[in-house]
Protein backbone atom coordinates (compact mmCIF):
# COMPACT_ATOMS: atom_id res chain seq x y z
CA UNK A 1 0.00 0.00 0.00
CA UNK A 2 1.44 3.40 -0.69
CA UNK A 3 2.52 5.81 2.79
CA UNK A 4 -0.09 8.53 2.01
CA UNK A 5 -0.78 9.54 5.38
CA UNK A 6 2.08 11.88 5.91
CA UNK A 7 -0.37 13.86 2.78
CA UNK A 8 -2.98 13.39 4.34
CA UNK A 9 -1.86 14.87 7.77
CA UNK A 10 -0.38 17.93 6.15
CA UNK A 11 -3.30 18.84 3.85
CA UNK A 12 -6.33 17.60 6.87
CA UNK A 13 -4.32 20.27 9.13
CA UNK A 14 -4.83 22.82 6.48
CA UNK A 15 -8.15 22.44 5.80
CA UNK A 16 -8.60 22.50 9.87
CA UNK A 17 -7.24 25.74 9.73
CA UNK A 18 -9.28 26.81 6.70
CA UNK A 19 -12.67 25.53 8.19
CA UNK A 20 -11.96 27.21 11.40
CA UNK A 21 -11.79 30.82 10.06
CA UNK A 22 -15.03 30.22 7.26
CA UNK A 23 -16.84 29.22 10.67
CA UNK A 24 -15.63 32.25 12.62
CA UNK A 25 -16.26 34.39 9.79
CA UNK A 26 -19.65 33.08 9.62
CA UNK A 27 -20.38 33.91 13.15
CA UNK A 28 -18.76 37.61 12.42
CA UNK A 29 -20.87 38.31 9.78
CA UNK A 30 -23.39 36.77 10.74
CA UNK A 31 -24.24 34.80 7.07
CA UNK A 32 -27.84 34.64 6.85
CA UNK A 33 -27.79 30.93 5.70
CA UNK A 34 -25.99 30.02 9.18
CA UNK A 35 -27.26 26.65 10.12
CA UNK A 36 -26.64 24.84 6.56
CA UNK A 37 -23.32 26.39 6.35
CA UNK A 38 -23.05 25.79 9.73
CA UNK A 39 -23.22 21.92 9.83
CA UNK A 40 -21.58 21.40 6.57
CA UNK A 41 -18.12 23.30 7.94
CA UNK A 42 -18.68 21.64 11.54
CA UNK A 43 -19.04 18.34 9.57
CA UNK A 44 -15.84 19.33 7.88
CA UNK A 45 -14.17 20.17 10.70
CA UNK A 46 -15.18 17.23 12.45
CA UNK A 47 -13.70 14.88 9.73
CA UNK A 48 -10.76 16.77 9.10
CA UNK A 49 -9.62 16.19 13.00
CA UNK A 50 -10.99 12.50 13.06
CA UNK A 51 -8.70 12.51 9.88
CA UNK A 52 -6.00 13.93 11.21
CA UNK A 53 -5.75 11.78 13.71
CA UNK A 54 -6.22 8.66 12.00
CA UNK A 55 -3.28 9.57 9.82
CA UNK A 56 -0.78 10.49 12.86
CA UNK A 57 -1.83 7.46 14.04
CA UNK A 58 -0.80 5.39 11.02
CA UNK A 59 2.47 6.96 10.31
CA UNK A 60 2.99 5.78 14.01
CA UNK A 61 1.97 2.10 13.83
CA UNK A 62 3.96 -0.97 13.64
CA UNK A 63 1.49 -3.39 12.57
CA UNK A 64 1.02 -2.96 8.98
CA UNK A 65 -2.52 -4.46 8.65
CA UNK A 66 -3.03 -1.84 11.33
CA UNK A 67 -1.30 0.98 9.28
CA UNK A 68 -3.47 0.54 6.20
CA UNK A 69 -7.14 0.37 7.74
CA UNK A 70 -6.24 3.50 9.58
CA UNK A 71 -4.59 5.09 6.41
CA UNK A 72 -7.46 3.98 4.36
CA UNK A 73 -10.14 5.44 7.34
CA UNK A 74 -8.35 8.86 7.33
CA UNK A 75 -8.42 9.00 3.37
CA UNK A 76 -12.16 8.38 3.58
CA UNK A 77 -12.67 11.11 6.38
CA UNK A 78 -10.68 13.48 3.97
CA UNK A 79 -12.92 12.99 1.24
CA UNK A 80 -15.89 13.44 2.79
CA UNK A 81 -14.82 16.27 4.28
CA UNK A 82 -13.51 17.52 1.16
CA UNK A 83 -17.18 17.31 0.06
CA UNK A 84 -18.26 19.18 3.39
CA UNK A 85 -15.86 22.24 1.94
CA UNK A 86 -17.29 21.98 -1.69
CA UNK A 87 -20.90 22.32 -0.90
CA UNK A 88 -20.41 24.90 1.67
CA UNK A 89 -18.73 26.65 -1.21
CA UNK A 90 -21.30 26.40 -3.61
CA UNK A 91 -23.86 27.31 -0.76
CA UNK A 92 -21.72 30.58 -0.55
CA UNK A 93 -21.36 31.41 -4.05
CA UNK A 94 -24.90 30.66 -5.29
CA UNK A 95 -25.81 33.14 -2.56
CA UNK A 96 -23.30 36.00 -3.57
CA UNK A 97 -24.32 35.50 -7.08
Amino acid sequence: MKKTAPHILNASTNLLGFCLVILTSLKIAKFPHHTFLDVCTVGAIFSLSLSCALSFLAMKSKNFKTSGILESSADILFFLALLCIIISVLIVSIDVV
